[in-house]
């Protein structure tokens, strides 16, 4: 199938209209269609020069680019400050091209004009995830390679906590900030009001080509250090391009309330100059504050990540719930039962999800509105980007391998581990200067000999009818009884008991028991007990004895990160030692039928081998 032909098919403007409600929102598509579809996803069909990533400026001078608070820019006002800041970068004398910039910066419209001037400087730009400190802040700053930190004015504190170490490092600081009187730091918005707004020459990014380095974008770090993930201009360009592909056009306006040192917050802003688009961004997610933005600024499409969602739906219920103009929703971690109460409860929305990983080279999305699903396997997709779903073994922490050493591939209905070949066409740039880790999701030999996939870590399962749906992270799956324990499945169970309001669950180590038996970290619902009887019954109704939790933590709210991702390292360290523990924590004991207090009696038992779980 010629080129052509693709990118007719993937304008929307070509997709069929919907003449009636499909059963839950569901969209149908031609099985060709759906199969091309899939490959639009992917960076080989989807790109725009980074020489010019700004050329609506011509023909749209006067459209708001972004709505922020009560400002609006438009997109010459947004071409103009980014000319503001490339210029004070470049006659500091500090920035020449080819460098990387570290930008310490929330949600604020000032984060655009840096990151558009690096680029018009021939540069990269390094997002530092602002709720980041002094160990982590250094280690994700160094990672880079940058030798300038340009910081926001309320993490002025954060910066000088680590500033000695960057001035031995001879780093030059910036804040956002009018005036600074901190030796080291220099005022950056004060040199941006004195400088031209005129263009910069071209010859500043003549170099640069689709395979140049646009950003470094950090792993969120739930399971140690953040990893600074390496995004090309093709790569970065290809996942703006999910925004088109799910049906966003240029009359559209987006809402975007996710951190812009996010993927997923980021792509809103560089989506939105692929397709001339208006942006409504927003300083941080507010669940109280998010349908008045939307009827304020006539939003049509929403960003959102799972969590968003969920959070929608626990707000009290208004009257004014279906009054908004919102008609679609791209992102990716609904979950099945938050996906239907959106839906019930406010509207006639589309639901577009995706799934794709910062740092991979591979994507899904769910076309079709199939309540749960990713994607869906088609043979198109797989002939042009091949992946595969292989058996995995959860207490090796590896693939299970044949007689011949080739991995298995799952069953339908199986869940298995996702991979993706890297080729030419699908490429993984890894981990900035972490090559053992950038190692560590290559795997080799996976169906054949001398193959090398990219191992996302996730594990998927593809039903008969070919739909892919989430299962869980690798290492948020463990094993207890000679049987799997999916976290998320087990959480999902959890809060929808009477009193329970969000749930992280992970295994612990028992001393003398194989594998890691379940413990679940909880918040209440807003004036609730813990019914500790109600619990009881309600997780034995619903899950298999292996997947019970053993131990329940009440604690008053949760360690997430910036995308709302449950931190479990310190919990799991932690264990269920009421000695390191302050919180309530109760035991089931299913002789009582009920979850009771953990006492240091109970503890001792577990741990000596005396008392049986």
């Amino acid at each position: 199938m010629k080129l052509q032909k693709l990118l007719s098919v993937m304008d929307p403007a070509c997709l069929p209209r919907r003449t009636s409600e499909p059963t839950q929102q569901e969209t149908h598509y031609s099985s060709e269609q759906e199969e091309i579809l899939s490959v639009a996803l992917t960076p080989h069909f989807a790109g725009r020069s980074p020489k010019n990533p700004f050329n609506l400026v011509q023909t749209q001078p006067h459209k708001p680019l972004i709505h922020f608070k009560d400002e609006t820019y438009s997109y010459q006002d947004a071409d103009e400050l980014s000319n503001k800041a490339a210029r004070v970068l470049l006659q500091t004398g500090r920035v020449k091209e080819g460098d990387t910039v570290a930008l310490f910066v929330g949600n604020e419209p000032i984060f655009f004009w840096l990151w558009l001037g690096l680029v018009k400087l021939g540069c990269s730009a390094a997002f530092l995830n602002s709720n980041i400190r002094s160990k982590s802040l250094l280690h994700c700053f160094n990672c880079s390679g940058a030798k300038t930190l340009v910081a926001a004015e309320e993490l002025q504190d954060a910066v000088e906590e680590v500033l000695p170490s960057l001035l031995e490092q001879q780093v030059t600081v910036f804040t956002l900030a009018d005036r600074c009187r901190t030796a080291g730091v220099e005022s950056f918005k004060d040199k941006m009001s004195q400088v031209s707004s005129e263009p910069l020459p071209k010859d500043l990014r003549s170099h640069l080509t689709l395979q140049s380095l646009a950003l470094y974008v950090y792993t969120s770090g739930t399971t140690g250090l953040p990893k600074a993930a390496v995004i090309t201009h093709r790569k970065l360009w290809a996942m703006s391009f999910l925004q088109s592909t799910a049906g966003v056009n240029n009359k559209d306006v987006v809402y975007v309330s996710l951190p812009l040192y996010h993927v997923a917050g980021f792509i809103g802003f560089t989506g939105a100059l692929q397709r001339g688009i208006t942006v409504v961004l927003r300083s941080k997610f507010s669940a109280s504050q998010f349908w008045d933005d939307c009827r304020k600024y006539n939003v049509t499409v929403i960003l959102y990540i799972g969590e968003i969602m969920r959070y929608l739906c626990n707000t009290p219920k208004n009257v004014n719930d279906r009054n908004h103009k919102v008609r679609l929703a791209v992102g990716n971690g609904i979950r099945s039962d938050v996906w239907r109460e959106f839906l019930r409860r406010f509207g006639n929305i589309q639901i577009k999800e995706f799934y794709a990983a910062t740092e991979g080279n591979f994507a899904l999305m769910n076309y079709i509105g199939k309540i749960g699903a990713i994607g869906r396997d088609t043979f198109f997709h797989r002939r042009f980007f091949p992946y595969a779903v292989i058996k995995y073994d959860v207490d090796k922490e590896e693939p299970l391998r044949d007689s011949s050493g080739f991995c298995i591939e799952a069953a339908k209905g199986e869940p298995g581990l996702l991979v993706s070949e890297i080729s030419v066409r699908a490429p993984f740039s890894g981990y900035a200067r972490d090559l053992q880790q950038t190692e560590k999701k290559r795997l080799h030999n996976v169906l054949k000999k001398g193959d090398v996939y990219f191992n996302t870590g996730d594990l998927v399962l593809i039903d008969k009818d070919n739909f892919i749906y989430f299962q869980d992270r690798v290492g948020d799956t463990f094993r207890w009884k000679g049987e799997n324990v999916a976290t998320t499945e087990v959480a999902d169970v959890i809060t929808l008991a009477d009193c329970i309001k969000e749930a992280s669950v992970y295994g612990v180590e028992v001393p003398g028991q194989e594998g890691r038996t379940g413990m679940a970290a909880v918040i209440l619902r807003d004036g609730q007990m813990f019914d500790s009887a109600d619990v009881f019954k309600h997780i034995e109704n619903f899950l298999p004895a292996y997947a019970r939790p053993r131990f329940m933590r009440i604690q008053s709210s949760l360690e997430v990160t910036g995308t709302f991702k449950h931190l479990k390292v310190k919990l799991i360290e932690e264990g269920f030692n009421p000695d390191k523990i302050k919180d309530p924590v109760y035991f089931l004991d299913e002789k009582e039928k009920n979850y009771v207090p953990l006492t240091l009696d109970i503890f001792n038992a577990v741990t000596s081998g005396k008392m049986k779980i």
